[in-house]
């Protein structure tokens, strides 16, 4: 499986899990086992996605919330 073709199926499964989210939130049900699921999703994203030296500092500085829109 190629970079590629792994990234594509976890954004698929991020797309589904904001689905349920969205869905659980009009319910008014909690949702944190989903949320806890998609910061990890989002987390193989951004480690994926980055490459060399600036990527990997970046991605260490995703570990702390001020810097995790980064």
């Amino acid at each position: 499986m190629t970079r590629e073709q792994y990234l594509k199926i976890i954004e698929r499964e991020l797309h589904n899990l904001n689905k349920k989210i969205d869905v659980k939130i009009l319910q008014g049900i909690d949702y944190a086992k989903e949320a806890r699921e998609h910061k990890q999703l989002l987390h193989k994203v951004r480690q994926h996605s980055r490459r060399g030296f600036l990527g990997k500092f970046l991605n260490s500085l995703n570990r702390f919330p001020q810097f995790s829109n980064i």
